[in-house]
């Protein structure tokens, strides 16, 4: 057993080695593209789920909004309009998603490793791939901001949502979903993650982007507990000003380009600045 990390050492049974064991032997099981994708999906939903309780609740329970960026306290839950973004990505996610993930398994080796990774390897891994797709990510969304004809063909079904909330971190065009679902992928291939530390960075990853489009700034947020962090209003300001604040999680990007938004620019503008673009 891979003993690398100080709680394998105490607590064998903590290590990662029986979860690969249990992994390897259902491997047909977790390298089908419709488990693949429908676990992703079931990741984006259960992550959700809390903001959706969060609006829910708002209504009998006022100072939940007092945390909502957008500042709207007297508007009621919009049951419509999760509803209708659900059905936007189920719908890319059969015609689009699936068969990406499908083509880029089939172009992926099949053999696995027999060990697991030690703890320190495994958040090794994590890290490198967060940092190198969020710069990966900065730089196609800066471009299809730049490019009119992907902001209006590829970027702009994004930024239908001026005010953003939880699921629609998904609610993009099928071509965009696909871009950075093939980004993901790309990103664990150069790194050459364990498939282990594979799992966790697209859960991370998902997790990450459903936070910065949750529509709230509450106490515990990431970004508040680790300020390297971007966070909802940050990501907020985007979809408001459409430019500026390109990078997925991390601040560095936009500091070091010049295109750090003010955080607090969060007020709707008129759909003419979309036109902008093309």
């Amino acid at each position: 057993m891979n003993s690398t990390c100080w709680l394998a050492d105490r607590y064998p049974e903590l290590a990662l080695q029986p979860l690969w064991d249990y992994m390897r032997k259902r491997q047909v099981l977790f390298q089908s593209p419709l488990v693949a994708a429908c676990f992703a999906f079931s990741a984006h939903l259960f992550f959700c789920t809390p903001y959706l309780l969060l609006d829910l609740l708002g209504d009998r329970w006022q100072w939940i909004y007092k945390y909502r960026i957008d500042g709207r306290t007297n508007e009621s839950f919009q049951l419509r309009r999760w509803l209708d973004c659900l059905r936007r990505i189920i719908l890319k996610y059969l015609s689009g998603i699936l068969p990406s993930v499908a083509l880029l398994q089939s172009l992926r080796g099949q053999s696995l490793p027999d060990e697991a990774p030690s703890c320190f390897l495994a958040l090794k891994e994590i890290v490198m791939c967060l940092l190198l797709f969020d710069t990966f990510f900065f730089g196609w969304h800066y471009f299809m901001h730049r490019v009119p004809w992907l902001f209006q063909q590829v970027h702009r079904a994004h930024h239908q949502n001026h005010n953003t909330f939880a699921l629609a971190a998904q609610d993009a065009s099928i071509a965009e979903l696909v871009s950075l679902q093939t980004l993901a992928q790309g990103t664990a291939a150069l790194v050459h993650c364990h498939p282990v530390s594979e799992v966790v960075f697209h859960l991370l990853n998902t997790y990450l982007a459903v936070d910065d489009h949750c529509g709230y700034d509450l106490p515990w947020a990431l970004h508040r507990l680790l300020p390297c962090f971007s966070g909802a209003r940050y990501h907020q300001a985007h979809h408001q000003k459409y430019k500026g604040n390109y990078a997925p999680y991390f601040r560095h990007w936009d500091w070091i380009f010049g295109t750090t938004l003010v955080e607090d620019s969060t007020r709707p503008r008129h759909e003419a600045d979309v036109h902008e673009h093309g």
